[in-house]
């Protein structure tokens, strides 16, 4: 739930939550007669089990195909395990995080390392680590502090090295550096002294091309040759071209250059482009949704196959090889799949299967043999359960634009599985986060629990999404509270005419900037919903846009000019008007608010303000903080008790089901500011 995707992160895996077991009895809220009938025979699945840690999540292959990695837990915190190929029953831990679960990590490219991010209580300080394969022994490789690390490259070729990015000199610029992981030495690459937002590196880690923010909101991208950066770029985007054009990667000779862009079309189209001549082609292109990624060869680096997401993720493959591949992996599992790990022999994959109605696997593939062996199942406490489908959309906007959605029903509902259920039932729009990213089709705990807990759930893609071309992504431009909150709206209403809930019956719920249309749908429009459950939402965009973390800096007039200029009185009086905190004193319907106290993208001040904005009106509001978080709730056990506050805050506004909150508060940080009285079970938590 970013409020924008940052690229200067280290990258390695995505984050997969839960699984474990409760014994704890569970009761419910009563539910509109329409509904219980349907879904009282379907058990409540737990938030344990829908939201705690997972048994395994994150499977490695180490680059030489000997070792098998993964995220577990460790003394109930996910940590870093190691086990041999041969032998996946000895495993071990390699990390011993106690306090916040590892999150990312990745294979060092010479397999004798294991290298993983962390930051301190949600503070988005993400330093970098390095566990020895050999003796176990750990390191922290930047031992700086307020510093964000940034991978910048890494090599087929140069395996005990890596350059990164860190700025800890100004804290708004990444500087370059060759890391080498044996001896833990960072030599000077490049001093970051014109404000580049990155750089991108070959196989030989020389660096090639700088890109910096220009004044048309897009990039400029510089030649860089023997460490000079050329005086003017070679390459440029605008505005409307900023999120759906970037330099994608060399192969490993260096002679191609691969591109995600926009330029001169509609969708991102995955081009080549000739390093000496400079000539492009064209590889693939889709006329409804961007080229969305690509798997590239191990050890040349050039691309054998791309996906597409419009409804859902489909596969291309562009070499024979991985084509056949993927069709016998099309023909063994049900449901999508990812490549998510290969050897550098390209002999053995890591793929994860996502059936939806049943728990994720990850299966090791041998390319040779043509088997799959099992790895792990991700949350097997879920097998069994009643887990639901998703069903894509397509919604039609008041202006003609379609809204690309996702919709789950409760339990029982849909007797002749069309999609819509047999009565309408109370429904969830869950909104999305930064808002410059994208919901997608597979399994998703946040409609699995909603649905379980007897409501519909849609995910709606509104206007400024990414993912589906350049002018859907333009058409937010200025937008925030106005067309952007009319897409919600409008699939609303759609739902509504679909007789798939009542209009009296519908909550919005979301992250980030999914927690701002929260705040925005009960301020600007206060009699559409019956309740709304904001997490780390902003409310006032003049303080958000002050208070972005300072490594933003390059890429702040992208935010203006997307949102609203500050520093223009025009620009200045469009977002005070399009921040919820202005109209507090018009909400009339149950808000719920969750915060992390160390979030440096939406500040704890943002949800500060709007809840004394209400108090100062005598309007009531429940306000949760976790001091020890930040954007979102990483840890399981935080995560888990303001999901218990949530459903039991629904269960008052809509009538569907809820597990009591029991010890789930009292189990985490979370200090309950204001409000415990409008939740059932929260006064009694003894805050």
């Amino acid at each position: 739930m970013a409020l924008v995707k940052s690229s200067l992160v280290v990258a390695a895996s995505a984050l997969a939550l839960t699984a474990c077991t409760t014994t704890n009895t569970i009761e419910e809220a009563p539910m509109p007669a329409s509904v219980n009938a349907a879904a009282e025979a379907a058990p409540l699945i737990p938030r344990e089990v829908l939201f705690g840690n997972p048994t395994r999540s994150a499977g490695r292959l180490s680059p030489d195909g000997k070792w098998l990695s993964w995220l577990a837990p460790r003394d109930g915190v996910m940590n870093v395990w190691l086990a041999p190929a041969s032998d996946p029953d000895a495993a071990r831990p390699m990390t011993a995080a106690s306090d916040r679960p590892i999150r990312q990590y990745f294979w060092a490219p010479d397999s004798r390392s294991l290298l993983y991010i962390q930051d301190k209580g949600g503070d988005e300080n993400f330093l970098l680590y390095g566990v020895d394969i050999a003796g176990g022994s750990e390191a922290l490789l930047t031992p700086f502090e307020k510093t964000t690390v940034q991978m910048i490259g890494s090599s087929n070729t140069i395996k005990d090295k890596l350059l990164i990015g860190v700025n800890n000199r100004d804290a708004r610029f990444h500087d370059v550096y060759l890391l080498d992981l044996g001896s833990g030495k960072m030599t000077e690459v490049l001093r970051n002294e014109g404000g580049y937002a990155g750089f991108l590196a070959d196989d030989s880690l020389a660096l090639r091309m700088a890109l910096r923010a220009n004044a048309a909101g897009g990039m400029d991208m510089f030649p860089i040759v023997d460490g000079t950066v050329a005086a003017t770029p070679s390459e440029a985007t605008t505005l409307e071209d900023s999120l759906t054009t970037s330099p994608a990667g060399y192969t490993s000779d260096g002679k191609t250059l691969y591109w995600i862009d926009s330029r001169g079309r509609n969708t991102a189209a995955l081009v080549a482009q000739d390093t000496a001549t400079g000539e492009k082609t064209i590889i693939a292109e889709n006329p409804k949704a961007d080229i969305g990624g690509a798997l590239s060869n191990p050890t040349t680096g050039k691309v054998e196959a791309y996906s597409v997401n419009y409804l859902k993720t489909e596969w291309t493959a562009l070499d024979p090889a991985v084509k056949a591949s993927l069709d016998w992996l099309e023909s063994k599992l049900e449901g999508q799949f990812s490549v998510t790990s290969r050897t550098d022999d390209d002999t053995k994959w890591v793929v994860v299967n996502d059936p939806v109605t049943s728990p994720a696997k990850a299966w090791l593939y041998d390319r040779k043999a043509s088997t799959l062996t099992e790895f792990y199942t991700a949350r097997p406490d879920l097998v069994g359960m009643p887990l639901q489908p998703m069903h894509p959309l397509e919604i039609p906007a008041r202006d003609g634009k379609t809204l690309v959605s996702y919709l789950t029903l409760p339990p029982g509902s849909d007797i002749d599985r069309d999609g819509l259920p047999e009565t309408p039932v109370p429904l969830v729009v869950l909104v999305h986060g930064g808002p410059w990213g994208r919901d997608s089709y597979g399994y998703n705990p946040y409609h699995q629990w909603l649905a379980n807990r007897g409501y519909a759930v849609m995910s709606v893609n509104f206007r400024g999404s990414t993912g589906l071309g350049k002018d859907f992504i333009s058409a937010g431009d200025l937008q925030w509270g106005r067309a952007m909150q009319d897409d919600l709206d409008d699939a609303m209403d759609w739902a509504v005419g679909k007789g798939i809930a009542p209009r009296d019956k519908v909550a919005i719920m979301g992250g980030s900037y999914g927690g701002y249309a929260t705040l925005a749908g009960m301020a600007f429009t206060p009699e559409r919903w019956a309740c709304g459950v904001d997490i780390v939402g902003p409310s006032n965009l003049e303080t958000l846009l002050k208070t972005i973390p300072p490594y933003w800096t390059p890429i702040v007039n992208q935010f203006h000019q997307r949102m609203g200029n500050p520093n223009t009185p025009d620009g200045l009086a469009m977002l005070k008007e399009r921040s919820p905190l202005y109209s507090a004193g018009n909400i009339v319907r149950p808000l719920l608010i969750g915060q992390g106290a160390n979030d440096p993208r939406v500040n704890q001040a943002e949800s500060d303000q709007i809840v004394e904005a209400m108090k100062a009106k005598g309007i009531p509001v429940t306000y949760v903080l976790f001091p020890d978080e930040g954007h979102g709730f990483a840890r399981p056990a935080n995560n888990i008790a303001f999901n218990a506050v949530a459903e039991n805050f629904l269960a008052t506004c809509l009538g569907g089901r809820a597990e009591p909150i029991g010890e789930a508060v009292a189990n985490s940080t979370a200090k309950v500011i204001e409000g415990a009285g409008y939740v059932r079970g929260l006064a009694d938590q003894g805050q």
